[in-house]
């Protein structure tokens, strides 16, 4: 992609899980120094930015606090997983933050949405919100959800359609990938807290990676620090995981998207 994307295209950036207050902190120093390209005109700022922050508050769940944060910052969708429901204040606010989203496949009632539709520089914008059921929670089919999602979308056109993908296994990502190839403009992995290397666009325009990966510390296991962690692996024993301490890093996709099609480009 080149440095400054053409006005035929619009770009989206996909944060992976955010650990705790430095995976905030460099969330918050890498969209300012974006900010900062942009002002001298060296770059375009995202067109919407999409952060998994359902790890946010201490490594487990997100706060109103940590809600208000990412949106001063500029994050414009905050997605969720498996530890969106951690933090028992969340449901003071997962109904009334239409921006924050939570798996699509939780069963009918959950507090929360799956999906949202944002409006932003003339263009709308939806983002839906799976789980995937290998190794984790038994939830509804991400596969059936996400095709009723799609259909109650239709009426509304959205121009770009970004899906986030919150699984253990490669291959059930992998699998949701290939059958929303051509119908979204995106599938994004997150969950693993690590990087795959297969980014590519699928044959009928559709951008996907197993996993973006993690923003928070560096030298940890998955963002958390080593003691915890070789107490429970090594001794066996029940140990409760802190954040790891030490330089952080972002990870994470900038996906380019051609406006007409809404087909990825890159």
């Amino acid at each position: 992609m080149s440095e400054l994307q053409s006005s035929s295209s619009v770009s989206i950036l996909f944060l992976g899980d955010v650990i705790g207050k430095p995976g905030r902190l460099v969330v918050r120093n890498l969209l300012a120094s974006l900010k900062d390209e942009a002002a001298r005109g060296e770059r375009l700022l995202p067109d919407l930015v999409v952060a998994n922050v359902e790890n946010s508050s201490h490594g487990f769940g997100v706060s109103r606090d940590n809600v208000t944060e990412f949106k001063e910052m500029g994050v414009d969708v905050l997605s969720g997983g498996n530890h969106t429901f951690d933090r028992k204040d969340v449901f003071d606010f997962i109904d009334t933050e239409t921006t924050m989203l939570r798996p699509a496949n939780y069963p009918e009632g959950t507090p929360g949405r799956g999906f949202t539709v944002v409006e932003k520089n003339g263009l709308q914008f939806a983002v839906i919100n799976l789980m995937g059921r290998i190794f984790m929670e038994p939830l509804q089919s991400p596969f059936a959800v996400v095709d009723s999602i799609l259909e109650k979308l239709k009426e509304q056109a959205p121009d770009v359609i970004l899906v986030d993908v919150h699984a253990e296994a490669t291959a059930e990502k992998m699998a949701l990938g290939w059958y929303l190839d051509g119908r979204v403009s995106a599938v994004v992995g997150s969950h693993t807290h690590v990087q795959t290397a297969d980014e590519r666009l699928l044959h009928k325009g559709t951008a996907y990676i197993s996993d973006a990966g993690a923003c928070g510390p560096r030298d940890g296991v998955i963002g958390m620090a080593l003691d915890g962690v070789f107490r429970r692996m090594v001794k066996q024993l029940p140990s409760r995981f802190e954040i790891a301490e030490g330089p952080a890093t972002a990870c994470g996709v900038l996906i380019e998207v051609e406006r007409k099609t809404g087909r990825a480009l890159s």
